[in-house]
């Protein structure tokens, strides 16, 4: 079934799509969490009528606004990227995967954006209260932007809501509430925001220490410190929460992926975490080379973590592909059987509808209907198809959680500082803040990585893997493109970097 598909077209384009999500994600986070960093500071200054914590908030706003202006124009792109190099997707899920982002552009982004100009503007012309509401309403509706965006995306990790019309080959809205309150829709919202939290406060935390070190503004360091601080560890722990909770959505619903990240090719009872491990590469489904080069193991911890039940069973990548009967497992091997008989029998159905037999029709369409669930694997050329690159999303997903743990060590360092007042002696805790604010940036990097190519092949969860979802053009269309969005979102990178570091020399206005 998969004759016409030319994997180079299938390559690019995905290529072309991560190159513009990784970029915009360099953006995004920062915006999530400054927003309510700015509002935090303004409520403060509305409290206590301090001009200090006016000119705190000023500061920070500017360089929140910089990395806004440059963010918007990647996400823009991202989206029509689903027309351009994508139209089968768009066709066979637009009714669904399209509500969410009209929302988000209809709803969130005008809550953000009519209150923004008041936000940057307004000083000294509205009142304060109006001002600070302008700002808390920016925090809101950009972490709106985020819910919509990450609802649209937890559908795709987790088809609900909706049903298949097989007269026109698409997939159509059931219930629009079981869509947007999907669990898997929640926990990418809660697991993406808080991460954007963390990060930002890493971002104040780094520019702070700079100045101390400096010497220089150094009652807004430390008061910006003692902020983030806060804010930073309790967005770190939710972060580990929240991550949690994704892993176990995972194994409920997405258990390939979750092998994949723990590098398990056997299912087994009190299934251990891998805490270290080199991966051996040249691990296939189904042969005799042990997985892992090196490994140390937590015994029993996957069980918990998957299942919320001690010495319970975890499935493997040769379970999931093979199948394991005495688990009851079905294997990707026998889906395939099953979505090539789901495709033959749709297909019966349309040429019987189109000839007028009614009676051959509603045959074939019970036919389709037993095995529709599976139809997507009908694409898959062989069972080994099924399972992601395990190497990529084992590293990722481990040096994700490495430095979310070291975030939390790191805001607990400075939160005990600033609360003993003995920040500004604490010289050697610099390095590590800016350290961690670029670890961070990996990290959620990393995070999206496990996220999309540990659910490979699939754009759509078991319905639709991402070689049907292509649009039929040249691949060197798609080539031409992605060498100039690489080229333009590098210049944008770059200006927006030098202006902030501009900016941050700069500092913030002295209070008279």
């Amino acid at each position: 079934m998969l004759e016409h598909v030319n994997l180079s077209l299938v390559n690019w384009a995905r290529a072309q799509f991560a190159l513009t999500a990784m970029y915009h994600w360099l953006f995004v986070p920062l915006t999530l969490g400054l927003t309510f960093l700015c509002a935090f500071f303004e409520t403060i200054y509305v409290k206590t009528g301090k001009e200090e914590w006016k000119a705190l908030t000023r500061f920070w706003m500017k360089l929140f606004g910089i990395n806004f202006a440059i963010g918007v124009a990647t996400g823009i792109i991202l989206e029509f990227e689903f027309g351009t190099n994508w139209a089968n997707y768009s066709w066979m899920v637009g009714d669904i995967f399209g509500a969410p982002l009209a929302i988000e552009g209809i709803v969130a982004f005008f809550l953000e954006a009519t209150f923004f100009a008041v936000m940057f503007f307004g000083w000294n012309r509205v009142s304060k209260d109006f001002h600070l509401f302008s700002t808390w309403m920016v925090a809101i509706g950009s972490n709106l932007s985020a819910l919509w965006i990450l609802v649209a995306n937890g559908w795709m990790q987790y088809p609900t809501g909706m049903v298949f019309n097989p007269d026109t080959a698409r997939f159509e809205m059931h219930n629009f509430f079981d869509v947007i309150l999907s669990p898997y829709a929640i926990s990418k919202f809660t697991h993406a925001t808080t991460s954007g939290f963390a990060l930002s406060s890493l971002f104040v935390i780094a520019v702070s220490s700079w100045y101390l070190a400096r010497r220089r503004h150094v009652l807004m360091a430390r008061r910006s410190i003692a902020v983030a601080s806060v804010f930073g560890l309790l967005a770190s722990l939710l972060l580990g929460l929240t991550g949690d909770e994704a892993a176990f959505m995972d194994g409920k619903h997405q258990p390939m992926k979750l092998a994949a990240m723990e590098g398990l090719w056997d299912g087994a009872n009190n299934a251990p975490v891998v805490a270290l491990g080199i991966v051996n590469g040249m691990k296939k489904p189904g042969d005799f080379h042990e997985p892992f080069v090196y490994s140390l193991k937590i015994p029993g911890l996957l069980s918990i973590l998957a299942n919320r039940q001690p010495g319970s069973f975890v499935p493997g990548i040769n379970d999931l592909v093979f199948g394991n009967q005495e688990r009851g497992i079905t294997g990707a091997e026998q889906k395939i059987e099953m979505g090539r008989r789901a495709a033959k029998s749709l297909a019966a159905y349309k040429n019987a509808k189109k000839a007028g037999d009614i009676q051959k029709a509603s045959a074939a369409l019970d036919e389709f209907n037993k095995y529709r669930n599976y139809f997507g694997y009908g694409f898959l050329k062989a069972p080994e198809d099924a399972v992601p690159p395990v190497s990529i999303t084992f590293y990722s997903f481990h040096m994700m959680v490495a430095v979310g743990t070291g975030m939390i060590l790191i805001f607990l360092l400075y939160l005990f500082t600033t609360a003993r007042g003995t920040v500004e002696q604490a010289t050697w805790l610099y390095p590590f803040g800016v350290l961690f604010f670029f670890l961070a940036y990996m990290a959620g990097e990393a995070g999206w990585v496990v996220a999309e190519v540990g659910r490979q092949p699939w754009a759509i969860q078991g319905l639709l893997p991402v070689s049907i979802a292509r649009t039929d053009i040249a691949p060197d269309n798609v080539k031409l493109t992605f060498f100039m969005f690489l080229a333009t979102f590098t210049l944008l990178l770059i200006a927006e970097v030098k202006i902030m570091l501009k900016q941050i020399q700069i500092g913030p206005e002295e209070v008279k």
